[in-house]
């Protein structure tokens, strides 16, 4: 029994003695470098070394090295995008409101699609056959960076030979050679974080026009009109029972 006991005891203190050696040096590592809840240690599998990394993964989902590698792509793809929406729906939105006869962008399929001179089934085969391909190629470059420049897209080499997936460079894709400089691996986390705010974005472009049936433009012209009567407190759709 003692020596059960005794055995108990020289565990409890051995655990003791290693969380007091291991957790200064995860606060440690966590006070060097910014995380997105201060004083909280970063999980191990993000060590910091991919852009925009802030130690942000309450479910750890990119525990596994491989869907880490997925998530990174899928993010900066998904940016990409909702940069280029955003921008689109803003554009558009600021000329239906100088009244140059853009739709807003809600109504912009529809108005494509009706003005087109090609046929919607044509437009989305193409695309389809399209992006199947680049998609295909994007997803094979993750596999095997560099083979983008095997030469299978009209002989073209060296201009696709990037062994950085997600980031081509080169002539087509960087005519000013921004990948080249220095400040690349800063333009890396400024590009991921404007994504991130464009992807919150969108989503409140959607929200807002089914709470209130307008653009960005028209409720920010109502806002700064009656600021203290045009907010979200005073919107029945998005706060229920005022």
């Amino acid at each position: 029994m003692a020596l059960s006991m005794k055995s108990s005891s020289s565990m409890l203190s051995g655990r003791v003695a290693r969380r007091a050696t291991v957790r200064p040096s995860v606060r440690a590592a966590a006070a060097t470098r910014p995380v997105w809840y201060p004083g909280n240690p970063p999980p191990a599998h993000l060590d910091g070394s991919l852009p925009g990394d802030y130690g942000f993964d309450p479910l750890n989902l990119g525990s596994d090295p491989k869907a880490l590698a997925w998530f990174a792509q899928a993010e900066l793809m998904h940016c990409r995008w909702a940069m280029m929406g955003v921008a689109g729906i803003l554009f558009t939105s600021a000329g239906a409101a100088a009244g140059l006869g853009f739709p807003q962008w809600y109504d912009a399929g529809e108005v494509a699609i009706k003005t087109s001179p090609i046929p919607f089934g044509t437009l989305l085969f193409t695309q389809f056959i399209m992006m199947h391909w680049v998609e295909t190629r994007r997803g094979m470059d993750m596999k095997n960076p560099g083979s983008l420049g095997d030469g299978n897209f009209f002989g073209v080499t060296e201009e696709f030979s990037s062994t950085t997936p997600g980031y081509p460079g080169k002539k087509f894709h960087d005519p000013f050679g921004l990948s080249e400089g220095p400040k690349f691996e800063e333009y890396k986390v400024k590009e991921i974080k404007n994504g991130r705010l464009a992807m919150v974005a969108f989503v409140g472009f959607a929200a807002q026009h089914a709470a209130t049936g307008k653009g960005p433009i028209e409720n920010l012209a109502d806002h700064l009109a009656s600021p203290y009567t045009t907010t979200v407190a005073t919107n029945p759709v998005s706060v229920p029972f005022m």
